[in-house]
């Protein structure tokens, strides 16, 4: 990781442009490889990522400039209060250098003194992102699995 200023700071409604033009840069491109070039359906997803009850988006910026995400909300959860992060990402010219696990860490101190007792995430286990994830402290939930119903 270079020597260069960074920084996190919470996002709202009013940085939906610049979240959005950085996400889909990101998820457009290898290992994702996303369409997202519907940009109606991306700006309601942003939507529903940082609209709504209790969301909780970040940013990490380097210099000023916007170099990560992690958009997610809040979650009262039987087990306390919850950070459930939807998205996490690192632009991609910055990933592999440390920026990421430094962002995860200022996010976690972030969610710790707001009151969080956990991050819950969602990833898939044939990508960088899962061993990113494990290397950081996370683990799988034992008898958990994701589930799903297409239409046709």
């Amino acid at each position: 990781m270079e020597n260069n200023e960074l920084s996190i700071k919470r996002l709202c409604i009013d940085d939906i442009d610049e979240i959005q033009a950085l996400f889909k840069d990101i998820f457009t491109k290898e290992p994702w490889n996303d369409d997202w070039s519907d940009e109606n359906q991306l700006r309601e997803y942003m939507l529903d990522l940082i609209d709504g009850r209790n969301p909780l988006s970040i940013g990490l910026f380097e210099n000023n400039t916007l170099i990560g995400l992690s958009l997610g909300r809040l979650m009262h959860w039987h087990t306390g209060n919850e950070y459930y992060i939807y998205e996490f990402c690192i632009k991609t010219e910055r990933q592999g250098n440390g920026y990421g696990t430094e962002f995860l860490r200022q996010v976690t101190e972030y969610v710790k003194q707001t009151g969080i007792q956990h991050i819950f995430l969602q990833t898939e286990n044939t990508v960088p992102a899962y061993q990113f994830y494990l290397k950081n402290g996370f683990s799988e939930l034992s008898g958990h699995v994701s589930l799903v119903r297409e239409f046709e």
